[in-house]
C-alpha cells in the first residue's frame, strides 16, 4: 500500500516526521489496505500536493471500477469532481442540491 500511495521510500521513517501530505497519503493507504467494499472519506485531499491529488483520483477510479462504494465529504469539489457519480450540497444540515 505504501508503494501505491507513493510512500515506499519513507517506509522506515517515523510517522511523526511525516509532513501533512505524507500523513494524508498514509491515511489513504490505511483506508484501502483491507480492500473494503465501502469507503467513507472525510476531506481526503486535504494537505495533498497536485501529484497526491492525481494519485488519489486514480486510486478512487480503480476502486469504483472494482465495484466499491465511495462516499466523500469535501469542501474542494475540483479535487473530486471527475470521480463522483452523485453530488449533494448540504447547507445548515439540509440537502439543498442533489446532482447526478
Amino acid at each position: 500500500m505504501l508503494k501505491i500511495v507513493g510512500l515506499e521510500k519513507n517506509a522506515n521513517k517515523r510517522v511523526r516526521r511525516y509532513s501533512l501530505g505524507m500523513r494524508q497519503r498514509l491515511a489513504i493507504a490505511q483506508s484501502i489496505m483491507e480492500y473494503p467494499s465501502v469507503l467513507l472519506l472525510d476531506e481526503p485531499t486535504n494537505g495533498l500536493d497536485s501529484s497526491g491529488v492525481d494519485m488519489f483520483r486514480k486510486l478512487m477510479k480503480k476502486c469504483r471500477e472494482d465495484g466499491d462504494v465511495i462516499l466523500i465529504v469535501s469542501h474542494n469539489m475540483e479535487d473530486v469532481e471527475d470521480i463522483i457519480d452523485v453530488k449533494f450540497q448540504i447547507d445548515s444540515g439540509e440537502i439543498v442540491e442533489g446532482i447526478k
